[in-house]
């Protein structure tokens, strides 16, 4: 900037000086020697004028270009971050990072969780339709037992296993004769003796 001020100045010396020349030369005796040297005056006035120009819009350019950087440096400045700033943000990703590993495996334990509920649901189900199953052929053994206990007159005690044992009825389902066989004694003989008793 100092330098471009210094040329400025030499050239305006050089354009003052070349107008006194051009003034003096004017009023000289000598006319055609006179004439001579103010078109060489004037050619050079002119040429100094034109490079004054020049030199002009070429510091303006300068200028400008010095501007533009000034404005990019202060534009990275504001834009680049210390490192303290820097640090704190890495530590608040790290921060970040940690929480969403940590809420990865909650979401594994509740989804392992979840599993185990629909296996157990599923278990609960199938448990149910067996009960289900259950009731209802415990409720056709009931009916069977009832129309065989109406057919034959004979209850069978169910809940004694190590004989076979029971009571003969009444129409009303009053009991009135229990019996007994061991289990060893044939089947035909069991029939034979119920069918005569009742």
């Amino acid at each position: 900037m100092a330098a471009d001020t210094g040329k400025r100045l030499a050239v305006d010396e050089l354009l003052s000086f070349t107008e006194e020349l051009e003034g003096a030369l004017r009023s000289s005796n000598d006319r055609d020697a006179s004439a001579q040297v103010g078109a060489g005056a004037r050619m050079l006035l002119s040429a100094c004028r034109s490079d004054s120009d020049d030199l002009q819009l070429q510091m303006k350019e300068h200028q400008e270009k010095i501007s533009s950087c000034k404005e990019k440096i202060e534009k990275a400045k504001a834009e680049t971050i210390t490192d303290e700033e820097l640090n704190a943000l890495q530590n608040k990703m790290e921060e970040k990072l940690q929480e969403e590993k940590q809420l990865r495996q909650e979401l594994r334990v509740l989804r392992d969780e979840l599993d185990n509920l629909d296996r157990q649901r599923t278990s609960i189900e199938e448990r149910k339709d067996a009960i289900k199953k259950k009731n209802k052929d415990m409720q056709k053994a009931e009916r069977t037992l009832s129309m065989c206990v109406s057919v034959t007159n004979i209850m069978p005690n169910l809940e004694d296993q190590e004989k076979i044992s029971g009571y003969i009825v009444d129409r009303s389902g009053k009991k009135i004769e229990k019996f007994e066989f061991d289990k060893t004694t044939p089947p035909v003989e069991i029939c034979d003796k119920l069918w005569k008793k009742i």
